[in-house]
């Protein structure tokens, strides 16, 4: 009754299932795709409130500004010290200029501050120093001979401005 040439269902397909295990991991290899693009730190909000004091003068050195509206989420994941390594971001100035951030350094504090340095990933050349204090980034940024510089306007607004050093009062 036994037949010695007939094999079980398992010993005819147990050469089969490593091929089988790798080709399960390379299709869910070429599936991933590549990681995903930068996200901005921030972006200009869609209707800004309207303004309900007077705006102060605009002082001569100052070119351009604009509010901007942090994403959140990776504010905190930016603040975070132990948060290695980070995602990719970009911050979104004028004209389409949007450099990628290579941090060097995050000191963070215990009462919810954090101080972060660092330079942009080639081709651009130039440097940023943010500190950020609960969900209020402020911070100064140079790239060539452009320095901008965010500012809290209150309630939890921020402003992006551009700044002629050429006409900044000197210290």
């Amino acid at each position: 009754m036994f037949d010695s040439n007939k094999q079980s269902a398992g010993q005819r397909f147990t050469p089969l299932l490593p091929a089988l295990l790798l080709g399960s991991v390379l299709s869910q290899m070429a599936w991933a795709g590549e990681p995903p693009g930068p996200r901005s730190l921030w972006h200009t909000p869609p209707n800004p409130p309207p303004v309900t004091s007077t705006p102060t003068p605009r002082k001569p050195w100052m070119l351009r500004d604009r509010e901007i509206e942090l994403d959140l989420p990776l504010l905190h994941i930016l603040k975070d010290a132990g948060a290695r390594p980070l995602p990719r971001m970009t911050i979104d100035l004028f004209d389409n200029i949007t450099p990628e951030l290579d941090v060097s350094s995050t000191v963070s504090r215990i009462n919810d501050t954090a101080v972060i340095r660092g330079t942009f990933k080639p081709p651009v050349q130039g440097d940023f120093t943010f500190v950020i204090t609960g969900n209020i980034l402020v911070g100064t940024i140079q790239i060539g001979p452009r320095i901008y510089k965010t500012d809290h306007v209150g309630n939890g607004r921020l402003r992006l401005v551009e700044l002629d050093p050429d006409k900044m009062p000197r210290d």
